[in-house]
C-alpha cells in the first residue's frame, strides 16, 4: 500500500484511504523533522532542537525515543511497504523515498521545473509545476509553533515564490499576461520589497492593459525600497518603468554646488550683466556640479591664471543653455559682472566674428566709450586684459568657431572665469578643461518636455516617451516639439507623436526655429569632402561603422576616410563609441539622408551605387576574414565582381575573428539587404562567406533559410561543386542546432556530389562534416570507417591540414570505442601537424580531445594540464562558443580532482554562453556537469534539477551518447537522495543505450553501478 507523509497542511501519514493518528503535537514535529531529511541521518541534538527549541525536557533522549516509537507505529498502516526508522550512533534515519514526502516532492519538482524552464523545455516545466501544486495542501506544519517550524515555512515560502516566478516567466514569454497577474498579485502583497517580483507583475499588468496599475505598483515599490532599505531601486525596476512610460509593448520588456564662501562686497564700479534669460532647469546634474566646482576654484585669489571651461557638443544639445544656467547659478560668485557675447561660429555665411569686434563688445559692456577704444587688435587685447586684471567676472563666449578665435579673448592673469561653447572641440587653448555634452538621458528628456508644456490636458506618458525618443533626446528638438504642441491647443501628445512618426525633421520646426536649420548651419561650414562623407554616412544601413565602410560609401581610401571622420568628430557630427568605431545621432543621420534624397548633390542612381558598393565592401571583407578565421573550410571561389575595396588589415585568424564579431550587426544587415534587394548569386556568395561566423556566433535562425536559397541557386545554375559546398554549409548549421538527422542527410547528399565530381579534397570535407552528426548520435564504428578511408586518399594528395583534421576525428571515434592506444596515436599525429601548420584552432581541438582521453584512462592530472593548455591557445583566437566549451570540459576534470567550487564557477561562466549561441548539446553537458559537481559537494538534492534539465535537452536533440551519460549521473544522484527505484530504472536505461551504440566502457560503468545497488558482484 503506497504511503504518503504530508508536511504541508496538517502533519500526518496516509496509506490509501487510511490515516494515522500521531497523537501529540510533539510527535508530529518529530515526524516532520525526520521526514524533511528522508534518507539522511539527523543527529539527536538536531531533532531535540527541532522539537523543543531551546527548552528541551530534562530527559529529552527518552522523550525523543518515545516519539520515534509512536511514529514507527503510525507508519505501519503501509504494511510491508512501511518505511523504517533506523537508530544509529547519536542519530536517526527515516529510510523512505523522499518522493513519498509531499514537501520534499514539492521543492524538488519546483527546482527541476526551474531548470527545465531555463533550458527551454517550458512544457515539461509547466507539467512539473502542476504536479508540485497537486501535492501542496496548505501552510507547512499547520498548527505547529517553534523556531524550526517557522524556518521551514520560510524556506518553503521561498520555493513557493520560485514556483510562481517560474510559472509566470513562462506565461509572460507566451504572451499570457492576464494569466500571470493572479499568480503574482498575492505574492507581491506578501513580498512588497521584492523588486524582481514587482518587475514581472508590472509587465503582466501592462500586457493586460492595466498600465496605470503597473506604474502605481512600480512607484510604490521604489518608494518602499527607498524608505525601508535606504537605497534607490535597482536598474531592472527603472528599466521596466521607463519602458512602460515609453510605450514599449509588454513583450519588449521581458528581461540610468557650488562651494561655500563669504559673500563678497559689491563694487562701486559698473557691473555688467547681459546673460540671456535662464530657463527652469532639468538634468545635467553631473555637468552642473563639475562646472560649478571648477569655476569656484581659487575665488579668493586676486590674480590667477584664468579658468577656462569649454562646453562642446553637437548642434542643439544645449551648450548655450548650460553655460547660461551656470552663469545665473553663480551670479553672486562673480560680483564684477557676467558678460555674454556670441562669436558667430554658426553664422549662415560661415564667417565667424573677428576677435577685434568681440573685444570691442566686451569693453563696451564694461562701460568704456567706443570713441576711447584703440583700433588695432593687439591694443584691444592689452586693454581688455588690463581692465579684467582685478575683476572677478564670468565671461561666456558663445558659439566659438575655433581656438584661434578664442585665444585673444582670454583675460590672462585674472580672477575672471571664462566659459566657451562650441560645436567643435577646441584643442590648443591654454588651461582649457573640456566638457562634451551628450543628449539627455530618457528620464531628463521626458522631464524637459513635460516641464515645457506645464499643466495641459491630453498628455500621455507613453506618447511623451515616444516623442522624446523620436527627438533623439536632443534638447533643441524637445523644446521645438513642446512649442509645436503648445501652439496647437486642439492637439494631444498622440497627435504630435503621429506627426513626428510620419516625418520627424519636417515637423521639428517652430516658427523660425527648426532642427534642420541648426544642422544646416554646421553642414555649410564643412569642406566639400566633409560634406560628401557626411551625406554618404546617411546611407549606411547599420548603426555603427568604421573608416573602411565610409571609404566604400564615399569612394575614398581608408586613410582619407579616417582623416575626414576625425574632422567630423571635431565638429560633433559623428560619435566615436569605441576606438575607430563611429556612429551618428538619429536626427543627424536623418538630416544627412534628407540631403541625399533631395538629389541636389547625389542622384537616385548614385545612391543605389553607393549602397551596392557598401554591400560589396562587407562581402569582400567578410570573405577575407573567413578565410583567415576558418582556413579548413572547402570554399566556393568567386569572381571578385566589383574592384577590390579598401578594407581592414587582417593579419591572422585572431584579428579576422575579432573583426567578424565586431561587425556582427553590419554583416547581418548586409545579409538582410541582399536577401531583399540583391541577386541570388550575391546572396549565395555572402552567406557562404559568413556561414562559419553565423554558426559559431549562434545566428542559426538567420542562416538556415538563406543557405536553403543558396542551395537552390547553385542547383538552378547547374554548379554542382558550389551546390555541394552550400550543402556542407547547411549541414554544419543543422549539426550546430542538434538537428542531426537533417545534418546526416544533407552531408550524404554533398558526399555523393563530391564523388561524382571526383574532387578528393571536397570528398574529404564531406566525410568530415558527415562524421560530426554520426558521432553525436553514437555511430562511432561508421565514423571510424569513413575516416580510415579518408586518410588513405588524403595521403595520396598530401593535404596536411585535412589529414590532421581527419586524424583528430578518427581519434574521437577510437576514444568512444575504448580503443585508447589508437586514439592517442591519432591525436599525437594530428597535434604535430596542426602545430607545424600554425593552426591554433586545430591545436586546441586536439588538446581538448586528448584531455578527454586522459579522463577516460583515469589520469585526471594529465587531463587538467591538456585542458589548460587548450584554453591558453584558444584565448588567442577562439570564439566564445569554443572558449565556453573548453571551460566546461576543464570543469569536469576539476570536479574529479576535488576542486568542486572552481568547477562550478567554470560551469556558471560557460552555460549562458552556450545557451546564447544555441549549442544545445554543450548546454546539456554543462547542466549535467553542474549537477555532478553539486553531488560531489554533498548537495545531491540541489544536483537533481540540473540532471533533469540536462536529460530534457538531450532527449530533445536525440544525442544518445550524452543521454547515456546523463542517465548514469542522474541515477547516482537519485541513489544519493534515497530514490532507489528511479536510480535502478535510469541505470538500466543507460546500460541499454550504451549497448545499442557500442560504447563498452559506458555499458560496463552502468552495469557495475547496478550491481553495487543490488548488492551483487559486477560482471567482469
Amino acid at each position: 500500500m503506497e504511503l504518503e507523509i504530508l508536511l504541508s497542511g496538517a502533519v500526518e501519514v496516509r496509506a490509501g484511504d487510511r490515516r494515522s493518528d500521531l497523537g501529540s503535537t510533539k510527535s508530529r514535529v518529530a515526524l516532520a523533522a525526520l521526514a524533511w531529511d528522508a534518507g539522511r541521518a539527523v543527529s539527536v541534538d538536531t531533532l531535540v532542537h527541532r522539537i523543543w527549541d531551546d527548552h528541551p525536557p530534562a530527559k529529552s533522549r527518552p522523550a525523543l525515543h518515545a516519539h520515534v516509537s509512536r511514529i514507527r507505529a503510525a507508519l505501519r498502516i503501509a504494511g510491508d511497504d512501511a518505511p523504517r526508522i533506523v537508530s544509529r550512533t547519536n542519530s536517526y534515519v527515516m529510510q523512505v523515498d523522499p518522493d513519498r514526502v509531499d514537501l520534499r516532492c514539492y521543492t524538488s519538482w519546483v527546482e527541476q521545473a526551474r531548470s527545465l524552464a531555463a533550458s527551454g523545455d517550458e512544457e515539461a516545466a509547466l507539467r512539473l509545476l502542476d504536479r508540485a501544486e497537486r501535492c501542496w495542501h496548505g501552510e507547512p506544519l499547520a498548527g505547529i509553533t517553534g523556531s524550526w517550524a517557522e524556518h521551514l515555512r520560510a524556506t518553503v515560502g521561498e520555493t513557493r515564490l520560485v514556483a510562481a516566478m517560474t510559472r509566470t516567466e513562462i506565461l509572460l514569454r507566451e504572451g499570457k499576461f492576464a494569466d500571470a497577474v493572479p499568480v503574482l498579485l498575492p505574492l507581491a502583497e506578501e513580498h512588497p520589497l521584492d523588486e524582481a517580483l514587482a518587475e514581472r507583475l508590472a509587465v503582466a499588468l501592462h500586457g493586460s492593459n492595466r498600465t496605470a496599475e503597473a506604474t502605481r505598483l512600480l512607484q510604490r515599490t521604489r518608494q518602499r525600497v527607498v524608505r525601508d532599505v535606504g537605497l534607490d531601486a535597482g536598474r531592472g525596476l527603472h528599466r521596466v518603468h521607463q519602458g512602460i512610460l515609453s510605450g514599449t509593448p509588454a513583450a519588449g520588456l521581458l528581461r540610468k554646488d557650488g562651494g561655500d564662501g563669504a559673500k563678497p562686497s559689491r563694487p562701486t564700479r559698473r557691473v555688467p550683466d547681459n546673460l540671456p534669460r535662464d530657463i527652469p532647469w532639468v538634468g545635467r546634474r553631473d555637468e552642473v556640479r563639475m562646472l560649478t566646482a571648477a569655476l569656484c576654484e581659487g575665488l579668493g585669489a586676486s590674480a590667477v591664471v584664468v579658468t577656462v571651461e569649454a562646453i562642446d557638443g553637437m548642434p542643439g544639445v544645449g551648450k548655450t543653455a548650460l553655460a547660461t544656467h551656470i552663469g545665473h547659478r553663480l551670479r553672486e560668485r562673480f560680483p564684477d559682472g557676467r558678460l555674454f557675447v556670441s562669436l558667430g561660429g554658426g553664422s549662415p555665411d560661415g564667417t565667424a566674428t573677428a576677435p577685434s569686434r568681440v573685444l570691442t563688445e566686451l569693453l563696451r559692456l564694461l562701460g568704456m566709450d567706443s570713441q576711447e577704444l584703440p583700433y588695432t587688435t593687439d591694443e584691444l587685447i592689452a586693454l581688455w586684459r588690463s581692465v579684467a586684471h582685478d575683476r572677478r567676472m564670468l565671461v561666456i563666449l558663445d558659439d566659438a568657431a575655433s581656438s584661434d578665435q578664442v585665444a585673444p579673448l582670454l583675460p590672462g592673469a585674472s580672477p575672471t572665469a571664462v566659459i566657451v561653447t562650441s560645436r567643435r572641440r577646441l584643442p590648443g587653448l591654454p588651461g582649457v578643461r573640456p566638457v562634451s555634452l551628450d543628449v539627455l538621458p530618457p528620464d531628463d528628456a521626458m522631464a524637459l518636455f513635460t516641464r515645457r508644456l506645464g499643466a495641459r490636458s491630453g498628455v500621455d506618458a507613453a506618447d511623451t516617451a515616444d516623442i522624446v525618443r523620436m527627438c533623439g533626446h536632443l534638447p533643441l528638438a524637445i523644446e521645438i516639439a513642446a512649442s509645436r504642441l503648445l501652439a496647437r491647443p486642439s492637439w494631444t501628445t498622440s497627435d504630435l507623436s503621429s506627426q513626428l512618426r510620419a516625418a520627424r525633421l519636417a515637423h521639428l520646426r517652430d516658427g523660425e526655429r527648426s532642427v534642420s536649420h541648426v544642422f544646416a548651419l554646421t553642414y555649410r561650414a564643412l569642406t566639400a569632402e566633409q560634406q560628401l562623407v557626411f551625406r554618404r554616412i546617411g546611407l549606411h544601413t547599420g548603426s555603427e561603422f568604421d573608416q573602411y565602410a565610409v571609404a566604400a560609401l564615399a569612394g575614398l581610401t581608408g586613410d582619407a576616410a579616417g582623416r575626414v571622420l576625425e574632422e567630423l568628430l571635431i565638429h560633433h557630427l559623428v560619435i566615436e563609441k569605441s576606438p575607430y568605431r563611429f556612429t551618428m545621432h538619429d536626427l543627424l543621420r536623418g538630416y544627412a539622408r534628407s540631403l541625399v534624397e533631395t538629389g541636389d548633390q547625389d542622384s537616385a542612381e548614385d545612391s543605389r551605387q553607393v549602397v551596392r558598393r557598401l554591400m560589396d565592401h562587407y562581402v569582400q571583407a567578410a570573405d577575407r576574414a573567413d578565410r583567415l578565421a576558418y582556413p579548413f573550410r572547402s570554399r566556393i571561389e568567386f569572381d571578385p565582381g566589383s574592384p577590390d575595396l579598401s578594407g581592414p588589415e587582417l593579419a591572422d585568424a585572431h584579428t579576422a575573428e575579432q573583426w567578424l564579431i565586431t561587425e556582427r550587426a553590419n554583416l547581418l544587415h548586409t545579409l538582410d539587404w541582399l536577401a531583399d534587394h540583391g541577386t541570388e548569386h550575391q546572396l549565395a556568395r555572402c552567406v557562404h562567406a559568413l556561414v562559419g561566423f553565423l554558426e559559431m556566433e549562434g545566428h542559426l535562425v538567420t542562416a538556415e533559410p538563406l543557405l536553403r536559397r543558396a542551395v537552390d541557386h547553385w542547383d538552378a545554375a547547374a554548379d554542382n561543386a558550389a551546390r555541394a559546398r552550400a550543402l556542407l554549409d547547411l549541414s554544419a548549421v543543422y549539426n550546430h542546432s542538434a538537428r542531426y538527422a537533417e545534418g546526416i542527410s544533407v552531408a550524404n547528399e554533398a558526399l555523393e556530389a563530391a564523388r561524382a565530381l571526383g574532387d578528393l579534397e571536397l570528398e574529404s570535407e564531406c566525410i568530415h562534416q558527415l562524421s560530426i552528426p554520426l558521432w553525436q548520435t553514437g555511430q562511432y564504428a561508421q565514423v571510424r570507417t569513413l575516416h580510415q578511408h579518408s586518410i588513405n586518399f588524403l595521403t595520396q594528395i598530401n593535404n596536411k591540414r585535412q589529414m590532421a583534421r581527419s586524424r583528430n576525428m578518427l581519434g574521437i571515434a577510437h576514444l568512444h570505442l575504448a580503443e585508447n592506444q589508437q586514439a592517442l596515436e591519432c591525436f599525437s599525429l594530428a597535434l604535430t601537424d596542426f602545430t607545424e601548420l600554425g593552426d591554433g584552432r586545430g591545436r586546441y581541438s586536439v588538446l581538448n580531445n586528448t584531455a578527454k582521453l586522459f579522463q577516460r584512462m583515469g589520469d585526471s592530472e594529465a587531463a587538467e594540464r591538456a585542458y589548460r593548455e587548450a584554453i591558453n591557445v584558444a584565448e588567442e583566437m577562439g570564439n566564445r562558443r569554443e572558449k565556453a566549451t573548453l571551460r566546461m570540459n576543464l570543469a569536469s576534470v576539476l570536479d574529479a580532482l576535488g576542486k568542486t567550487e572552481e568547477a562550478l564557477a567554470l560551469y556558471g561562466e560557460a552555460l549562458p554562453v552556450l545557451r546564447a549561441v544555441g549549442d544545445r548539446r554543450a548546454e546539456a553537458i554543462a547542466l549535467n556537469g553542474t549537477g555532478r559537481a553539486h553531488r560531489t559537494a554533498g548537495r545531491a538534492e540541489e544536483a537533481l534539477p540540473w540532471h533533469v534539465a540536462a536529460l530534457s535537452v538531450i532527449r530533445r536533440i536525440h544525442a544518445v551518447s550524452e543521454e547515456a551519460d546523463v542517465l548514469y549521473d542522474l541515477a547516482l544522484t537519485e541513489r544519493a537522495t534515497g530514490r532507489m527505484a528511479q536510480a535502478v530504472a535510469h541505470l538500466e536505461e543507460s546500460r541499454a543505450i550504451s549497448r545499442r551504440i557500442a560504447a563498452p566502457a559506458e555499458e560496463d560503468r552502468a552495469a557495475r553501478a547496478l550491481a553495487e545497488m543490488r548488492g551483487v558482484r559486477a560482471p567482469r
